[in-house]
């Protein structure tokens, strides 16, 4: 009964968020994108990708909300093309157990593919969750790995986004899997972490591998020495029916398969979400600085 009132609040959300002009657009490939830079960059070096090889035109739903939200807009038509993560779908959607990053690949394009989903090569990189304290506070207790860091757990306050309390594959299962017993646990939006352990509102945050702010901050990312984490690998979903509607973006989004690794998604994220360039124009960089697109 809780799963049914859930998935109808998430719909409800989903209507909520894009109605008004979501339809206006006929003739636009309308993309995706969650509540995070990660996503919007991602969904704007799809789209001008797109533009930029084909006469189509795409329209942009950015800051949808969570993962749940995204998805649902997706499974119910109401947006073409998103990003998203092997191990987000395979746990967090399906409930089902991940494997290695081919297996849980394979099983992502299975599972989608029965909602009329297609999933495309990966674009390179695996953002999956983590742990960052302060380097200096690390050092002193000898935390290295996720198991060195249980041991103290108990003394540290844990700053982190409300989606990971909640998921399965979050901090429920994290904690049980490490024995974790966090002194308190704080939910903030992605962007409030760094600011909550930079003023010491929190001792600890549940970062991710491709986090901008990593370069700003002086923390040491902490190792999932038991591999409790899936591989969280980014890649291009697309509804089937839209594909046979626009055949063409095949090729432009088979044309971004591994074009990304980790070191360059956080330059990304860095560029927006330290330097303060907009979206657009970090997008357009990477695409012309990879030979994706011609400068104008």
């Amino acid at each position: 009964m809780r799963k049914h009132i859930l998935a109808i609040l998430s719909a409800a959300m989903v209507t909520v968020l894009l109605s008004g002009c979501i339809f206006i657009e006929k003739d636009s490939l309308i993309l995706g994108s969650r509540n995070n830079t990660e996503s919007i960059i991602l969904s704007h070096v799809m789209g001008q990708l797109i533009e930029d090889k084909t006469d189509i035109q795409v329209l942009y739903k950015e800051n949808l909300g969570g993962s749940n939200v995204v998805w649902n807009a997706m499974i119910n038509d109401k947006i073409d093309v998103i990003p998203d993560y092997t191990g987000t779908i395979v746990v967090n959607y399906y409930h089902e157990e991940p494997g290695d990053a081919d297996e849980t690949l394979e099983l992502t394009r299975r599972l989608v593919g029965e909602d009329g989903i297609i999933a495309f090569d990966t674009f390179g990189f695996n953002n999956t969750y983590t742990l960052a304290l302060w380097e200096d506070r690390a050092e002193e207790l000898g935390i290295v790995t996720f198991s060195d860091f249980a041991k103290h757990s108990d003394d540290f306050i844990l700053g982190a986004v409300f989606e990971f309390i909640d998921r399965p594959d979050g901090l429920p299962g994290f904690s049980k899997e490490y024995d974790l017993t966090f002194k308190d646990v704080k939910g903030m939006d992605h962007g409030i972490m760094y600011r909550s352990i930079n003023a010491n509102e929190v001792d600890v945050i549940n970062s991710y591998t491709t986090d901008g702010q990593l370069q700003e901050f002086d923390l040491r990312v902490l190792e999932d020495d038991k591999s409790y984490f899936p591989p969280y690998h980014a890649l291009p979903l697309v509804r089937e029916e839209t594909l046979k509607e626009y055949p063409e973006i095949e090729e432009v989004l088979e044309s971004l398969a591994g074009m990304i690794d980790e070191e360059a998604m956080q330059k990304m994220n860095g560029k927006v979400d330290n330097d303060g360039m907009m979206v657009e124009q970090v997008a357009h960089d990477f695409l012309v600085e990879s030979g994706l697109i011609e400068e104008e």
